[in-house]
């Protein structure tokens, strides 16, 4: 190879070097500020939630009135979902598009709200929030915590489905809660299954 010619590989290889690090910091960057940004969301609507439970903000509701209330707004924060075993606790915000799951567990729309009789649908990151999930277990307890109050519930089961199964989140004449994520929980990109946990209300 000729002088000239090495010369201009090497700078095309330097080029090329510096090129994937400023892309590595940009793309590590960016995992930062989504993780960064989802926990400083947990912190302050957790901090806002015991704030609005400590003062009795939002009493229990009168008899059901005529005329049902408006569904809650996009984003709403609706209240904590805990297992304790596992250490999770999450806050719950209305809706399960990408925006919401980044920084909190989502009610799916649809499904009954927390605090509501019939199957409470919630969503999450299998990678993120949701992780703890694959060491659940059947008669693992679960707190939903709305500022209405606490409702509890018991793991019954959990099963593998694929994504358009949504069947799981249909009405079955029970109080319960479903709590969904994407399965393999090791899976590299977009995972092509779903993982289900049903719980049903003991108290």
């Amino acid at each position: 190879m000729k002088p000239a010619e090495a010369n201009r590989t090497g700078r095309i290889l330097r080029f090329a070097q510096y090129a994937f690090a400023a892309l590595g910091v940009l793309a590590l960057g960016y995992c930062v500020a989504v993780y960064v940004n989802a926990r400083l969301f947990q912190a302050k609507a957790a901090r806002n939630f015991q704030r609005a439970a400590a003062r009795g903000a939002y009493p229990s509701p009168a008899p059901a009135p005529p005329v049902a209330p408006p569904p809650p707004r996009e984003g709403a924060v609706l209240g904590r979902l805990r297992v304790p075993r596992l250490g999770l606790a999450v806050m719950v915000v209305e809706g399960a598009d990408a925006g919401d799951l980044k920084r909190a567990a989502g009610h799916i729309p649809g499904t009954a709200l927390p605090g509501e009789s019939g199957n409470i649908g919630i969503a999450g990151h299998r990678d993120t929030f949701f992780r703890p999930l694959r060491n659940i277990r059947p008669g693992d307890s679960i707190t939903l915590s709305t500022l209405h109050g606490d409702c509890h519930y018991k793991v019954v089961s959990t099963r593998v489905v694929s994504p358009d199964d949504v069947a799981v989140l249909y009405p079955n004449g029970s109080d319960c809660l479903t709590l969904v994520t994407c399965f393999p929980f090791d899976y590299i990109g977009s995972a092509p299954r779903r993982f289900i946990v049903r719980a049903e209300k003991t108290a």
